[in-house]
């Protein structure tokens, strides 16, 4: 099961009703973006990053189990991928993929523990 990969870790920091759209987005490895979409529902929490230049203008979709810190004063969200791994997660766009359960579980295995495509944290 990758449930646990759709929710925050009690460390994060996240408050629940805290809205993340706008802020900041750090790989461990530098900055990939900002928060375009951010969804807060229990078992399903994400956050869309529009990626601007760094990839080609794409937006990637981040399980919340990837925040490790949220910085409220500054507007950053700080994840545990680099930016390779999140450049080589399945491509998300988002009128395909926002509601599509078998994307959600591709992408909850790719970031999960025992992640087969690189996606464990660094």
């Amino acid at each position: 099961m990758t449930e646990h990969v759709w929710s925050y870790k009690s460390t994060s920091g996240y408050l629940a009703g805290t809205d993340l759209t706008g802020y900041k987005v750090e790989a461990t490895d530098g900055s990939i973006g900002t928060v375009d979409k951010h969804s807060d529902e229990v078992g399903d929490t994400y956050l869309v990053v529009d990626t601007g230049v760094w990839i080609f203008g794409k937006e990637v979709l981040l399980p919340a189990s990837t925040v490790v810190r949220i910085d409220p004063e500054d507007k950053k969200v700080f994840v545990d991928r680099t930016k390779e791994q999140i450049k080589n997660a399945p491509e998300f766009h988002r009128d395909k993929h926002l509601g599509d359960a078998g994307y959600r579980e591709e992408l909850g295995t790719y970031y999960g523990t025992g992640a087969p495509f690189g996606g464990r944290p660094a």
